[in-house]
């Protein structure tokens, strides 16, 4: 368990076979994409990158297969290592992941996600990827990614899920603004301010953690969007909704 056994799961070859295999779900296949959503992008071109940062996705072994980590499934294993329930909360990742790719903003072709673990694992998330409804699914899923790197359609070669190299700005436009949400911010903006005037990206930083704030070192400016602490979820929500509303969207 730990960042011990995250790294020894990571060492396994692409393609190796998975003790969670009859567990995890199906990748998706061409049926549950829109094929108007581009599969590169260009450096210029107008859309808004959200960056989950301090994402819970951590692999443990519990008896014989490889689990998701998280405080409702593994509090025996938490309380004999002495890690806070709070800190492993894949769940909030997976409400975040529903909330973006369910988007208008992304069935349109204007939204990029990566996910930076608090295990310092980037993962792209292709816009073309279904995230599976349930946590049970969800999480055989994120295992399969973590011990193969990439999670590929079931037809054809493209990869919906993959682990990249960091640091995450070697895959953000360049001279693309970067803003981090939090509630400590000294600042209040409505959503739709953080929109561009132009049509060049803009990346939005989000916490997807139960607790503590973001702290990145490539980020500009710190924002909040409400007085109140709002959770990971709402806060994508939030934001893709303003966007869909300046870029007329949906």
């Amino acid at each position: 368990m730990g960042k011990r056994k995250r790294s020894a799961a990571r060492e396994a070859p692409e393609g190796a076979a998975s003790d969670t295999d009859e567990e995890a779900p199906p990748p998706p296949t061409r049926e549950d994409v829109n094929g108007s959503i581009p599969d590169k992008w260009a450096s210029t071109d107008r859309r808004l990158v959200v960056v989950l940062e301090g994402a819970h996705l951590e692999t443990v072994k519990n008896g014989k297969s490889f689990e998701l980590l998280n405080c409702d499934d593994h509090a025996g294993i938490l309380k004999k290592n002495g890690r806070d329930p709070g800190s492993c909360r894949p769940d909030i990742t997976h409400q975040c992941l529903l909330m973006l790719m369910d988007s208008p903003l992304n069935r349109s072709g204007l939204l990029q996600i990566f996910i930076h673990t608090e295990s310092n694992v980037l993962i792209e998330i292709h816009p073309k990827t279904r995230i599976p409804r349930t946590f049970k699914r969800f999480s055989g899923l994120m295992v399969q990614l973590l011990h193969k790197f990439s999670i590929r359609a079931t037809e054809g070669s493209m990869k919906l899920l993959k682990v990249i190299a960091n640091p995450v700005t070697k895959h953000l436009p360049v001279g693309v603004k970067k803003v981090t949400m939090s509630v400590s911010a000294k600042s209040i903006v409505n959503p739709r301010d953080l929109v561009p005037k132009g049509n060049e990206p803009i990346v939005i930083i989000i916490g997807a953690m139960a607790h503590g704030k973001v702290d990145v070192d490539y980020s500009e400016e710190c924002n909040s969007i409400s007085a109140f602490p709002l959770s990971a979820a709402l806060t994508c929500t939030k934001i893709c909704s303003a966007f869909e509303e300046i870029w007329n969207v949906g």
